[in-house]
């Protein structure tokens, strides 16, 4: 996937790619704006959007107008980048459990026993009543 260049001030399409990068639909993101989606589309065309506009669609994305003013694609896909290949403690995503898989494959071991237990248990009272 090739990355638009993001570092003119071409609003449209920083919006059109913080849209994609939360994975919404132009659909989505006209019906939460309370616009069309053949509105949406235009507005991801224009290189400039009147300040009210901006602020609704920021809202709508869960950002600030500024965040979008200032979007950089490349930098945001360098520090995706930098995270997936960085796997020391500074990763932003935790790539690591935070449980001890150890400790889950006891916990599993011990519920099995307990439940063979129970079973013998239910046999043996059968048995009795028999």
């Amino acid at each position: 996937m090739s990355i638009p260049n993001l570092k003119s001030n071409h609003i449209g399409k920083k919006i059109e790619r913080i849209r994609e990068l939360k994975g919404m639909k132009q659909e989505a993101l006209a019906a939460k704006v309370g616009l069309s989606q053949q509105t949406i589309s235009k507005i991801e065309q224009s290189e400039t959007i009147d300040d009210d506009k901006l602020e609704r669609i920021a809202e709508a994305l869960e950002i600030t107008a500024d965040a979008i003013k200032n979007f950089n694609a490349e930098a945001a896909v360098n520090i995706i980048a930098n995270t997936v290949n960085n796997h020391d403690n500074s990763s932003l995503v935790n790539y690591y459990p935070t449980f001890n898989p150890i400790d889950k494959i006891v916990e599993l071991y011990d519920k099995l026993l307990k439940e063979k237990d129970e079973i013998i248990e239910m046999y043996k009272k059968q048995q009795k009543a028999s």
